[in-house]
């Protein structure tokens, strides 16, 4: 297996790839609203004539409560609140919700306790033929293929899937129109995951939650893709605050003991606090084993608004907002032309945090501090050592007494 450099990851292998899981953590962490513990619940919101897919996740802190509303109705879709009360409740009007107009169906009381509010809809899911992209092309990633409105997914009953024991649920779906048979052995799912304290996940880039957090791990398996080296993204739209978008801005650090061979951290701020923020590393995974051998790039495009072309509508999103909504949107890909990429192992999985507060950021691990503690440690014993040997050798040669 041959490999490949690319900045921030590392060397990785060389070769196909297919699957595609990626990971979004959201998180209130050390912020103006973030507390050390929460009581955190999981819940399906029912009351509608039919199964609908809406899952709340409540955070109650001792002087603030989060409220993280996930849904798959039209596309995939988070509505996130923070409030100054721990008294704050969701509040779900099924009709209006289901309706053309749904505009007030979704709504956190009292409405004088939000302190922030936006969200974030994952609306498409990409691909691009990246056979032949010639150096400095218009279009990097590829030749676009026509992309999957995940609005025009068909989604299974999140019911089936909740584990109250681990705070988790999956949502898992697959186009309603398919005639191709790209998602006929597979499917995207979605599986979200709150957290009851602090902590690491288990698998790189181990981004760090506390229990202000959720996360989500999206996961495309088993779909052919349209060519020999299709290369898959994400389109994410956020929601911008009055005309202005969020603002990215990059990290970097020399620790990379939670995630081999990066050292970079991006972040999307929605602006002052107490505001909200998106963060990830720019790296994806190309097996469910995460690790540098499987490590491929991760390239986010710059945010754009999304006046020019028409999104797909969330109706969580209309009905807690209103419409129209300033949206501003950005494409995440994964994978690069000449290395690993979804045609390998049809998997690729991928981490983020969304989030209420200042954005956590690693301090140095222990290991990287006990690293520099011996690199600059041992030249100092040296130089004293040296020093001591120095005057010890001095005063012995000013108390020699002549013979003579």
């Amino acid at each position: 297996m041959c490999r490949c450099w690319g900045p921030y990851w590392g060397w990785v292998p060389c070769g196909p790839t297919p699957w595609l899981l990626l990971s979004l953590v959201c998180a209130a962490p050390f912020g103006m609203l973030g507390e050390e513990t929460r009581q955190v619940s999981m819940e399906v919101v029912s009351g509608s004539p039919t199964p609908q897919n809406l899952l709340h996740i409540q955070a109650v802190g001792t002087n603030s409560t989060l409220h993280y509303v996930w849904s798959t109705l039209g596309p995939p879709a988070v509505v996130l609140v923070a409030t100054n009360t721990t008294q704050s409740v969701l509040s779900v009007n099924w009709s209006l919700l289901l309706s053309p107009d749904p505009e007030g169906g979704l709504m956190v009381l009292p409405k004088n306790s939000i302190q922030f509010s936006s969200a974030l809809v994952f609306t498409r899911l990409l691909e691009f033929d990246s056979t032949r992209v010639p150096e400095g092309a218009a279009q990097p990633s590829g030749k676009p293929y026509p992309p999957y409105s995940l609005a025009e997914f068909s989604w299974n009953n999140v019911n089936n899937s909740l584990d109250l024991a681990t705070l988790s649920t999956i949502f898992q779906g697959h186009p309603v129109d398919d005639p191709a048979g790209a998602f006929a052995n597979g499917s995207l799912a979605l599986k979200v995951q709150a957290f009851s304290g602090s902590g690491r996940p288990a698998q790189p880039p181990r981004l760090l939650h506390t229990a202000d957090a959720c996360q989500l791990e999206v996961t495309l398996a088993g779909a052919s893709p349209r060519g020999n080296h299709s290369r898959f993204g994400l389109e994410v739209a956020a929601l911008g605050t009055g005309a202005a978008c969020p603002t990215v801005k990059e990290l970097h650090s020399i620790d990379d003991e939670y995630a081999p061979a990066v050292f970079q951290l991006d972040q999307l701020l929605w602006g002052s606090a107490p505001s909200g923020f998106v963060q990830w590393r720019p790296v994806a995974f190309s097996q469910k084993q995460r690790g540098r051998d499987s490590a491929l790039s991760c390239q986010a495009s710059a945010l754009h608004p999304t006046l020019a072309y028409s999104l797909p509508q969330s109706p969580i999103v209309r009905a807690f907002f209103g419409s129209p909504n300033n949206f501003c949107a950005f494409n995440l890909t994964f994978g690069d032309p000449t290395g690993p990429g979804y045609w390998d192992q049809h998997y690729l999985s991928w981490s983020m945090l969304l989030g209420v507060g200042i954005p956590p950021v690693d301090a140095l691990s222990p290991l990287v501090l006990g690293i520099m503690a011996v690199a600059l440690g041992t030249p100092g014993l040296m130089l004293l050592g040296g020093g001591l040997f120095l005057l010890l050798c001095h005063k012995q040669y000013s108390e020699y007494q002549s013979i003579n």
